[in-house]
């Protein structure tokens, strides 16, 4: 799959990745009911790492500005 994540959406990605992880183990955070959710943090993480976004891919959008995918 190409690069379809521009450096910005990329590091929001990890950010927002790490944090819901860290919600997800407790770390700094209180113990709740819901902390299991913070492991939906792995999609972002890995979209972020890798620069490839399967939501993009299906609807045609591109952030990486070397990479512009064509409709």
């Amino acid at each position: 799959m190409q690069t379809n994540a521009g450096w910005i959406d990329r590091a929001i990605r990890i950010v927002i990745g790490a944090v819901l992880i860290a919600y997800a183990i407790p770390i700094g955070f209180q113990e709740a009911g819901w902390n299991g959710v913070g492991w939906i943090g792995v999609i972002p993480l890995l979209t972020g790492i890798f620069g490839v976004c399967p939501l993009y891919s299906v609807l045609g959008i591109s952030t990486c500005p070397a990479k512009k995918v064509a409709r």
